[in-house]
């Protein structure tokens, strides 16, 4: 299983000095909305060194102008994410678009409906993205909820899931085997040092 890690409402010199603090730690870099709305694609393509090891992603949060969105956005990142309440027409320009650049493409699942799912996913290569609002109240169980969503869709083979996930968490995801990846944002990235807390997220992941 992958480690994401989450990187947002910090500055751009914040953001670039993590980016490469834990490029050679961790398997995806992303920068997260706030960061790209504050900052924009292009401030941060051209702040941000291109990294060596991690892929970076990029989370637009795209609902509509898909290509146009997307064409921009992989200029700088290897991952970008769109809206699964986007329209049919905007997921199968995006996920076009991917496909022909060779990137891949991250459908954010946030707020969306069953009736929705289920007209979604048959996107063979796109990264299916489980996603507790960080505006929500309600309790989040990382790891039952990706049980129930690939008992409910088995056909989906990428999956990733984000939402206050800690190192007990993350270690029971691997476990578990389904999520390719799991998200970490202020548990890494609010540490004292985030490189040492990023190994021991690693460790617990592939023990």
């Amino acid at each position: 299983m992958d480690l994401q890690v989450a990187i947002d409402r910090v500055t751009l010199e914040r953001a670039v000095d993590l980016a490469r603090q834990l490029d050679d730690q961790v398997d995806i870099i992303e920068l997260g909305t706030s960061l790209i709305k504050d900052y924009g694609v292009l401030q941060i393509h051209q702040a941000l060194p291109t990294l060596q090891h991690a892929k970076l992603l990029l989370d637009i949060k795209t609902i509509d102008e898909g290509e146009y969105e997307f064409d921009k956005g992989f200029a700088a990142g290897d991952i970008l994410t769109v809206m699964g309440a986007a329209s049919r027409g905007t997921l199968e320009k995006v996920y076009a678009l991917t496909q022909q650049r060779q990137k891949q493409m991250f459908i954010d699942m946030m707020e969306i409906n069953d009736v929705k799912t289920g007209q979604i996913v048959d996107f063979p290569q796109a990264i299916y993205g489980i996603h507790h609002a960080k505006d929500a109240q309600t309790g989040f169980d990382a790891a039952a909820t990706v049980a129930a969503f690939h008992h409910q869709y088995p056909g989906v083979q990428h999956i990733s899931v984000a939402g206050g996930i800690d190192l007990a968490m993350a270690q029971k995801l691997a476990q578990q085997g389904i999520a390719e990846s799991v998200i970490v944002g202020s548990a890494i990235v609010k540490t004292a040092d985030p490189v040492a807390t990023a190994q021991k997220f690693m460790e617990v992941m592939h023990s």
